[in-house]
């Protein structure tokens, strides 16, 4: 495989991972407030986001087995793995290397679920939505198509399609919270102050 064909395997992997990576933190928010999407199950959110999940992360190998065996630019497999470690800017590789191990730890706490428990599985699953603006601002700091048009209304597209998810979430956990005091007071052991017995 010449360099040229590795670069460009380099460059489409990389804009792949935005765009599944962001359906992915997507469908996860879809999951969390039992979305159901049209013309699937309730359980084919879930089974849709794992496989996606599956698939954003196979693609997220390939873009880093493009990055480290192409010898235009010196990077190590070790700089895929240990964050910041690498001659070639450091920063910016440094932060796809934070993402990536997130995913990982992700993936890995997903595989396990069932021995881990799922109090601590969802603990570490919150990381998938800091890997995610990890990644993004390191593709936009090392990309070289952050100048593209092309790139830019894709990445102004996955950022506001994960802000509006966001806000809705965040919308609906203040919603929730918002109830549940309310709930409580009204236990059988509690009754709400004020009333009569």
């Amino acid at each position: 495989m010449t360099s040229e064909t590795l670069w460009y395997a380099n460059r489409a992997t990389g804009a792949v991972c935005l765009i599944l990576f962001t359906v992915v933190v997507l469908l996860g928010i879809a999951v969390r407030l039992r979305t159901k999407i049209p013309g699937l199950p309730r359980f084919g959110t879930v089974s849709l986001h794992r496989t996606l999940s599956l698939s954003a992360t196979v693609f997220l190998v390939l873009h880093i087995a493009a990055a480290v065996i192409d010898g235009y630019v010196d990077i190590t497999l070790l700089d895929a793995v240990v964050p910041f470690v690498s001659d070639y800017q450091p920063l910016w590789l440094g932060l796809g290397t934070v993402a990536f191990d997130l995913m990982l730890a992700v993936l890995v706490t997903s595989l396990l679920r069932a021995r881990l428990g799922h109090r601590t599985w969802r603990a570490v699953h919150w990381l998938a939505y800091a890997s995610w603006p990890i990644a993004l601002v390191h593709g936009i700091g090392i990309g070289t198509d952050t100048g593209a048009d092309w790139m830019t209304w894709l990445t102004v597209s996955c950022v506001a399609a994960v802000l509006a998810a966001f806000g809705i979430r965040t919308a609906h956990a203040a919603r929730a919270a918002r109830r549940t005091p309310t709930a409580l007071l009204r236990t059988p052991e509690r009754p709400l102050e004020g009333a009569r017995s």
